[in-house]
């Protein structure tokens, strides 16, 4: 593995004194909790059909769980430090199946696709749940999980950052209406302290930010380039940039970003895909909501995963198969819905859209700053 990937091995290291300082200090819920309930459901309906319209997407079902052989499950980054539960199923058998529980259904989606007969310009969308037992549990991250993971079938010529910029733009605008669309169902939403939803988002690929903010850590980079930008799309996440680190760690066998895409000032920029951001005005600080990109091809796999030390991958089915080109092209992501619904119904913690397991330390924190999380 490349030493500079290999110096941000692991999930990332918190505190909880450093959670009690991004919570607002003056919060006040504009729901009840039955009542926020009533608007999520709203907002779920909402994006889920608007996601269909603007991509051409179908609702379908998704894995919970896959088999370990299969190489399905997706790792979340390129170390191995976010692994996923696993047990054995299959009472009776002479040998039980290994299965693991989802992390995300990223690659499952892509082989999906040719399993319903997608066409080109035509996709899935999945109501997705995961468990992910690594994370540290803090205000926007949870163990449970749960996602719109998307994938829209593409061709050759679609594999270009405009076309990338164009499926962004149409999700965002699915986003920013469904927030407003929130506001106007439910009045008491409508509040000066916050301001109304970003009408575009600023594309900026991660080099740039890493030029504006040469000396802050990547979230600082991140929160500070939002106060100025309140909703943005970062290209270019998981190449080495000109400090020899990537701006975040990227599995290596999904989103493409590795091929050349943007030549600026004499220098050469990476990277398929990108995260969606905004400017979090409860809590104050950044607030992720989306990652996609234009999936690798085979070319592009072989590179990453010789980028990331992880060549032995090459022999598992889903790798096998776009190697033998037999699943197509396609593009897609994931949306979370609790970070979503937080977003737009103007929470501080997670915790108060979603029910999950919390630690003590932290419910307590949350008590004394009147945030009361759904157990």
């Amino acid at each position: 593995m490349n030493s500079k990937i290999s110096d941000l091995a692991g999930p990332g290291i918190s505190t909880y004194e450093a959670v009690k300082e991004v919570l607002p200090k003056d919060y006040a819920a504009l729901q009840t909790p039955l009542r926020r309930m009533e608007a999520l459901y709203e907002v779920k309906e909402f994006i889920e059909k608007g996601l269909a319209r603007a991509l051409n997407l179908q609702m379908v079902q998704v894995p919970l769980i896959v088999s370990k052989d299969s190489g399905v499950n997706d790792y979340l980054d390129r170390d191995g430090s976010r692994t996923p539960v696993e047990f054995p199923a299959g009472l009776g058998l002479e040998k039980r199946i290994e299965a693991q529980v989802v992390q995300a259904a990223t690659k499952w989606k892509r082989m999906a696709l040719a399993q319903f007969q997608c066409e080109v310009g035509q996709g899935i969308n999945t109501d997705m749940r995961a468990i992910r037992k690594d994370y540290f549990l803090d205000h926007d991250h949870s163990s449970y999980v749960d996602q719109w993971d998307w994938e829209k079938r593409i061709i050759e010529k679609d594999r270009t950052l405009d076309y990338l910029k164009e499926t962004v733009r149409r999700i965002w605008a699915v986003i920013r209406d469904a927030g407003r669309m929130a506001r106007e169902k439910f009045p008491e939403l409508n509040t000066a302290k916050y301001p109304d939803f970003p009408e575009e988002l600023k594309f900026i690929h991660a080099e740039e930010i890493l030029e504006m903010f040469p000396e802050l850590p990547r979230k600082e980079r991140e929160t500070e380039l939002l106060k100025k930008y309140p909703a943005v799309f970062i290209i270019g996440i998981g190449a080495l940039l000109e400090d020899g680190y990537p701006h975040e760690m990227r599995a290596a066998d999904y989103d493409d970003w590795i091929t050349p895409t943007i030549s600026k000032n004499g220098k050469q920029y990476y990277g398929l895909n990108g995260d969606i951001l905004v400017y979090n005005p409860v809590t104050g600080r950044r607030h992720e909501l989306s990652s996609m990109g234009i999936r690798v091809t085979k070319d592009s796999l072989n590179k990453q995963l010789e980028l990331s030390g992880q060549m032995d991958f090459l022999s598992l089915p889903y790798h096998q198969a776009i190697l033998n080109d037999e699943i197509p092209l396609s593009i897609g992501g994931g949306i979370g819905q609790a970070r979503t619904y937080m977003y737009l119904l103007r929470t501080a913690h997670l915790g108060e859209v979603t029910v999950s397991v919390w630690p003590e330390e932290l419910k307590k924190i949350c008590a004394e700053k009147n945030i009361y999380v759904l157990e």
